[in-house]
């Protein structure tokens, strides 16, 4: 996207450029349950169980293939301690604070969409 003194000036090539970098966001936070995984994963490391119990509605299976996801685009790690019987926990990586802002907006986003549909239908009808 080419900028001019006051005007945004688009062109095939910007619009690619933009349309895949927006598509590449989304392969990596496909789904549901990433950015949830990671909203229960800030403040502090949890185990599997912890994890679940916050999400409440997400499979084991599901979970798992998520946490494995996230691990691989560097947004957490899995963290095994020796201890018995074994401990395995989760903790965002210093990575996923570089979605710390889109969060903070998609959370602010959705407030507002909920208080607005919620507004609209208590609206009589005309």
């Amino acid at each position: 996207m080419e900028t001019g003194a006051d005007k945004i000036i688009h062109t095939k090539e910007t619009c690619n450029t933009d349309v895949t970098a927006v598509r590449d966001t989304l392969y990596v936070l496909n789904g549901k349950w990433k950015l949830p995984i990671m909203i229960a994963l800030t403040g502090s490391p949890k185990r599997f169980n912890e994890i679940q119990r916050a999400l409440e509605d997400i499979t084991p299976k599901i979970l798992s293939k998520e946490l494995r996801e996230l691990e691989l685009n560097e947004f957490l790690v899995r963290k095994v301690s020796s201890t018995v019987p074994v401990s395995i926990t989760y903790e965002l990586t210093p990575y996923s604070k570089s979605l710390e802002k889109v969060l903070e907006e998609l959370k602010n986003w959705g407030i507002e969409h909920r208080e607005r549909i919620i507004a609209s239908r208590r609206k009589p009808a005309a």
